[in-house]
């Protein structure tokens, strides 16, 4: 099966309960992608994954989460494995680099 395929991601700012002193750490998308998964390219998954992940004041994930399925284990995987190695902007509290978390939306579409 020969289908084109993207992953579409999208940073979704979320101010939330913080103050609004705080900005939450963020990404370059260009630069970080996930693979699609073969068992997933094969079966004709597609869902959108949304994720929280704790970034340090370094940039370097801490932690993750996944906040709403796809629907598909092998597509919810993917996404929070590939994105827990990319290197964020850290984000910022009153103005100095801070530990915050980045709510990610990372979605898979066959075309």
């Amino acid at each position: 099966m020969n289908k084109r395929f993207m992953g579409v991601l999208t940073a979704v700012l979320f101010a939330g309960a913080a103050s609004a002193a705080e900005v939450p750490a963020s990404f370059d998308a260009k630069n970080c992608k996930a693979d699609y998964p073969k068992a997933s390219l094969m079966n004709e998954e597609q869902g959108t994954v949304s994720m929280s992940f704790l970034v340090s004041a370094g940039g370097d994930v801490k932690d993750s989460k996944l906040d709403k399925s796809s629907g598909f284990k092998n597509l919810d995987k993917a996404a929070i494995k590939s994105l827990s190695a990319c290197k964020f902007k850290p984000g910022s509290k009153d103005g100095a680099p801070a530990e915050t978390w980045a709510k990610v939306d990372y979605a898979w579409k066959l075309d």
